[in-house]
């Protein structure tokens, strides 16, 4: 990153410098004239889903095929896991 030193430009971390062109800078913006809209909209999927998914309960006394489910990353974010709620009887489980 440049900075200004009087009539030069000077590279932080390399120290070169580069005269001033008057002409270039009017043509520059920085990031303090630029406008932030802030961040995207983006899904966040590890919060519980209202929607339910065909999954067969394994509880020995429930026959449903409905759970619902959210998604879990996982520490060191190598994979998710999968936290289900038969939509039933209530049991949970998981697959990772």
């Amino acid at each position: 990153m440049m900075r200004t030193a009087g009539d030069t430009w000077v590279c932080r971390s390399c120290a070169n410098e580069e005269p001033r062109d008057s002409q270039a800078e009017a043509a520059m913006t920085t990031q303090d004239s630029q406008r932030d809209d802030g961040a995207p909209d983006v899904a966040d999927t590890t919060q519980s889903t209202t929607e339910t998914i065909q999954e067969p309960c394994p509880a020995d006394d429930c026959g449903s095929e409905r759970a619902s489910y959210e998604i879990m990353p996982k520490p060191g974010g190598s994979y998710e896991v999968r936290l289900f709620t038969c939509v039933e009887c209530g049991h949970k489980w998981r697959e990772s």
